[in-house]
């Protein structure tokens, strides 16, 4: 996958590096790698960043190269495949399952049957997931293929160009069919794991639209959408207004209909780093949230 840009008249980019950084938007640490990689190419010739630059100019940047990935262990596992391209893959996560290794999970994550997958198309890439779920979490998770995209995706999750919208099963009924929660959010003193609602925490807002009540068990099926991308914050916000996901024992109870926290990423929207076109992805919702809705 190869970045191409040729200079136009009126261009007043200075070397290639202004180039990179300006318009490609290559952050400093990637530009560093691209250099001593010589991926590179000015007219079809390994360059100079510094290299001025002249109309007509064709400055072409590999961004796909092989990484060493080893650090995770492969473990083959059934994935969930939404859409894959050569800039980036989506699979549907499963509850019960981490993103990440960790010393709890060293063999058992998403990460490791990411990595069992890319070893079997030959792609030697690094495992770059894009965005976060919680281990009980399921949904949409979104893998980079490069760091270019992945620093791309991370960009725009910052702007209104990338849309997030979850289904929630919470506790109670809601008085408002719809609502816009805004409190910030920051690290309970003396835990690391668990969030709340602080003045002294991040901005964090969140959308919601009850989509269905069902006053027999006592809950109702939400849509909400992130506007911002805090830690556990559909989570904390629900808690926070009095109707916590069902099933969350960290900001709720426990409950009968459903044992992990009643939460699924369905559907994202964004535009392509490389073909700059608005897509749309969604999750099938798990069966054991499916049967309450």
């Amino acid at each position: 996958m190869n970045l191409t840009y040729k200079i136009k008249e009126n261009d007043s980019y200075n070397n290639i590096k202004e180039l990179l950084k300006a318009y490609f938007k290559i952050s400093d640490r990637l530009l560093l790698k691209l250099k001593k990689n010589n991926k590179i190419k000015l007219n079809d010739k390994e360059t100079n960043i510094n290299s001025p630059l002249s109309f007509g100019d064709i400055i072409e940047v590999l961004i796909d190269f092989e990484e060493d990935n080893s650090n995770i262990i492969p473990v083959k596992m059934a994935l969930d495949i939404i859409y894959e391209d050569d800039a980036y893959l989506i699979v549907n996560k499963p509850a019960g399952i981490p993103i990440h290794p960790s010393m709890e999970h060293f063999i058992d994550s998403l990460s490791n049957g990411i990595k069992y997958y890319f070893d079997s198309i030959d792609l030697k890439k690094k495992i770059r997931a894009v965005n976060r779920l919680d281990k009980n979490t399921s949904g949409l998770v979104i893998f980079a293929k490069n760091e270019y995209i992945q620093e791309c995706l991370i960009r725009q999750m910052k702007t209104e160009n990338f849309y997030k919208e979850y289904i929630a099963l919470c506790e109670g009924v809601f008085e408002k069919e719809k609502g816009i929660i805004n409190a910030p959010i920051a690290r309970k003193e003396n835990s690391i794991i668990e969030r709340c609602v602080s003045v002294s925490g991040d901005t964090a807002i969140t959308e919601y639209e009850v989509l269905k009540y069902n006053k027999e068990k006592n809950y109702s099926v939400v849509k909400c959408v992130l506007k911002t991308g805090r830690t556990h914050q559909i989570r904390v916000h629900m808690s926070y207004i009095g109707h916590p996901l069902l099933g969350d024992t960290l900001y709720g109870n426990s409950s009968e209909l459903i044992n992990r926290q009643g939460l699924h990423s369905y559907k994202t929207s964004f535009i392509h780093p490389i073909y700059n076109k608005k897509e749309q992805y969604i999750a099938n919702i798990p069966n054991d949230m499916l049967s309450l809705i």
